[in-house]
């Protein structure tokens, strides 16, 4: 059985479940925050030490000013309100991304770390404002900057998931199939499911769905995966 210590998903969807059902995107902005809550929960049950989570990319700028500002409206309520109970149970919350956002946001994100930096039960990485080929350039940047050697030991050391072991999943609903300048550099040899569901209709049975496939998946690493078992499948065919 595989150990699953970090799970990473792209949350996808909201917007395609917002006009599908309620002709509004932002209905589904807010039907996916109720999801992200139920996931919590089931990863605690699950005992994951890590859930990251991309909430913003730096390519969401893109759209309709209205559906930000919505977006981040969800987010400061959320922190405002639900930052006790995440204290409360335990978990951590960190936000990884640039945090250029308004001074009121960017107080509560300060506020909300410092009050959960020392919980240890889960810690939720929030990907806010965050783009992957962004955090490599940085990280190349501060190694050039400082005259070090490049190797992989330094390089993480840069990036903004630096403490953070790598996800042993990435989850992305939404029956698409890319990573979306996600994390390119920390899924390197990470599992990747690909669920049809919108995120908002992503439910408790379709993570342990997902888990339970992690668990018999053979991670080889680049590696000959030779075992008694796995002899004994290849002499039965």
């Amino acid at each position: 059985m595989n150990p699953l210590n970090h799970v990473a998903i792209i949350m996808d969807g909201n917007g395609r479940w917002g006009l599908k059902h309620k002709n509004s995107r932002n209905a589904g902005h807010k039907a996916g925050l109720i999801t992200v809550e139920n996931i919590i929960r089931e990863t605690i049950k699950n005992k994951i030490k890590y859930l990251t989570l991309y909430a913003f990319s730096t390519e969401n700028w893109r759209r309709p000013k209205k559906e930000i500002n919505y977006l981040f409206n969800l987010l400061e309520n959320f922190l405002i309100n639900r930052i006790e109970d995440l204290n409360n149970q335990n978990i951590k919350l960190k936000i990884i991304g640039d945090k250029n956002f308004s001074k009121k946001l960017n107080k509560l994100i300060f506020f909300s770390e410092k009050k959960t930096s020392k919980n240890n039960k889960l810690q939720i990485n929030l990907a806010l404002n965050y783009g992957s080929k962004f955090e490599l350039i940085n990280s190349f940047k501060k190694l050039s900057k400082n005259k070090e050697r490049i190797n992989e030991i330094n390089f993480e050391k840069y990036l903004q998931t630096k403490n953070i072991p790598d996800p042993d999943l990435l989850i992305r609903t939404g029956n698409t199939k890319r990573l979306s300048n996600f994390l390119l550099w920390q899924l390197a040899y990470s599992e990747i499911y690909f669920e049809k569901k919108l995120w908002p209709d992503f439910k408790k049975k379709d993570l342990l769905k997902i888990l339970n496939y992690f668990k018999k998946t053979r991670r080889t690493y680049g590696n000959i995966w030779w075992t008694m078992s796995f002899l004994k499948e290849l002499l039965v065919q």
